[in-house]
Formats: structure tokens, sequence, C-alpha cells
């Protein structure tokens, strides 16, 4: 089984090793795929478990997310109670198994055939997802179903927003919550883009490289995934720095920061 494992503990934190460490204890033969999120970011967290979880990939998959923020309650934690534990399970069966929280599920809530609560105790540990919740995410892949809970239903889940930054990849290249088909412009068309408080000029593109070097393109990107049957796969908006850094041209944006856009 191929497992993403995706999470918050930081780029080259042991706290992966240890988590990996514990789902192997109870499923020795899965290949284990990390991803750092930065803390508390259901936002990116809940847009990796879709790009992840809904595009193809070995049928055998599950994604065990964990950034939990731990907002749910504001008061004082008895024995480090956090969110709970849910189990969702994709169309193509991909299963789904972290904490609830934020927009974790904002973007597979919609397309998902099931989402249920597990039964599992919510504390007993600060470091739940190495010493309480892998059995049970494993026990659930194998059809353990009497760990399922009760259904928890889309609109129970907070929508995800629209027109932000979404994630900044290794190029400085970023990706949005804008979906391209919500894009009414002609290519080539030139924009005013702000994200956060910097502004910057920048070309319509139906191709990001189809812009000359050192412009920046504001054109569909790479991440994408299907919808129900019958409708079009979402693709979502970039902005991609030809031969530069986008992330940096406007000062180093947020996951989570607005961008507006306007046609010039």
């Amino acid at each position: 089984m191929l497992i993403h494992l995706i999470a918050d503990y930081g780029t080259g934190d042991p706290a992966f090793t240890e988590v990996i460490q514990r789902l192997m204890l109870h499923l020795p033969m899965a290949q284990v795929h990390c991803l750092s999120v930065s803390p508390f970011n259901t936002l990116a967290t809940g847009f990796w478990i879709a790009q992840l979880g809904l595009n193809p990939g070995p049928e055998q998959r599950l994604i065990y997310h964990n950034c939990a923020p731990r907002q749910d309650d504001p008061e004082a934690r008895p024995n480090n109670e956090g969110e709970g534990l849910t189990y969702v399970l994709l169309p193509n069966q991909v299963q789904v198994v972290g904490v609830l929280a934020g927009y974790t599920l904002s973007f597979v809530k919609d397309l998902a055939k099931s989402i249920h609560t597990v039964q599992v105790s919510r504390g007993g540990s600060q470091f739940r997802s190495r010493d309480v919740f892998p059995q049970a995410a494993i026990a659930l892949t194998q059809g353990d179903n009497s760990l399922l809970g009760e259904v928890i239903q889309p609109e129970q889940i907070p929508d995800f927003p629209l027109d932000r930054v979404a994630w900044v990849d290794g190029y400085g290249n970023i990706k949005t919550t804008i979906p391209a088909d919500s894009v009414n412009l002609q290519p080539e068309s030139k924009v005013i883009v702000r994200v956060g408080d910097t502004v910057s000029d920048a070309i319509y593109s139906d191709g990001s490289f189809r812009v000359p070097e050192g412009t920046l393109a504001f054109a569909p990107g790479s991440s994408g995934w299907p919808l129900a049957e019958g409708k079009q796969a979402v693709r979502w908006m970039e902005l991609f720095l030809r031969g530069g850094n986008a992330w940096k041209r406007f000062g180093k944006p947020r996951i989570n920061q607005f961008i507006r856009y306007q046609a010039l």
C-alpha cells in the first residue's frame, strides 16, 4: 500500500520518522511518502489531500494527514484532547484518514463517497498521530468498519476560500485557489495582480511557458483533479515568473494570502 503522510511537523522533522515507524508497525510492507505543510496550515493540507487523492495512482492508497491546530475549542484541553479523527472514501476508492480541522476536507467533501467520524480517543497523547491514530488508520484500510462512527455531511465542513495562495512550489510558482474556468480573459491579455500588499503586472496565458523570459504569467497551472462524472476537471491558476521566482516577486506571501487580479 502507498501511504501519503501529510503533516505540519516541519521539513526534516524526526516526527515524520516516528509516525512512519508506527504506521509500518501495523503495515510492514507499506511505502510511505511524506509531505510537510507549514504549521497549522489546513488549507495546504486540504489542497494536497485532493491533489494526491483524486488523481491517478495506485488503487491501494491511503492519505494519512495530521494538521491539528486544536482550535475547535478555545478552553483548556484535558488529556491533550484535540479535533476528532475522520475517515473519507473517495470515488476512486482512495482512503483518507486524519483530523478534521479547518479546511482539511474542504476540497474533497462534495466528491467523497462517504465521510465518517472514527471511534478512537480524541486525547491520550500530545502526539496523537503517532500514539493513538496509526493503528485505527491501518485497521480501516483493512476493512474494519466497526471503527466508523457518525456520518459527516458535506455542509458540516467549511468551504475552502477562493482567491488565495494555496501552495508555493520549489521554483517559487504560486498555486492558487482561483479556478481556471472562472477567468474570463483573452490569451496574452495584460493584467494587474495583487498578492497581499504587493502588486505586479502579468500576462494571462493558456500555457505558462508561452511568455518571454522574465515575464510573470498568470496561467492555468499543473494542479487540479477530476470532478463528478460528466463535469470538467477543475484546474487551478498559478503565478509563474519565467526565469525567476514569483513568490519572491510578491514579497514571499504566506499560504492563504488573498489574491486579486484585474485586466488592464
